[in-house]
């Protein structure tokens, strides 16, 4: 299964950018990420699932994302992609077309971290699925 990361806003040199390169660069091309201007439309996608990174999304503990995306993986999606808003978030036609909202707890985070942290997560989630022992939870 293929990932996604689909961000509006540039994250330049930085060390945020730097993580998000570091946890693609573990998953040996199971994650691709792409930036967008804050005003350019998502791309097409069919066939896959999405998640949208919101505030009032839920807040999935790392087993159960590894879970969700397992189970995904297991009915046969091949690519999963996560969308990250501008400053203003989504739309509400983004929102619902969503597979999932997913939060990272109730703060607000600035866009370049949540990158970052959502790139953590994800190897995590599938080092989880692969056995592999970086979570210790």
């Amino acid at each position: 299964m293929k990932l996604h990361i689909i961000a509006r806003g540039r994250i330049g040199q930085s060390p945020e950018a730097e993580l998000v390169q570091r946890y693609a660069a573990r998953l040996k091309g199971r994650l691709a990420v792409t930036e967008l201007s804050d005003t350019a439309p998502w791309p097409a996608f069919s066939g896959g699932r999405s998640v949208v990174l919101d505030e009032r999304g839920q807040d999935l503990g790392s087993a159960d994302l590894a879970a969700l995306l397992g189970r995904w993986r297991d009915d046969g999606t091949r690519d999963v992609r996560f969308l990250i808003g501008a400053a203003d978030g989504h739309d509400a036609a983004t929102r619902a077309a969503a597979d999932l909202l997913l939060g990272f707890g109730r703060a607000t985070w600035p866009h370049m971290l949540v990158r970052a942290m959502l790139a953590e997560q994800i190897y995590r989630a599938l080092s989880i699925l692969d056995g592999h022992p970086y979570h210790r939870g």
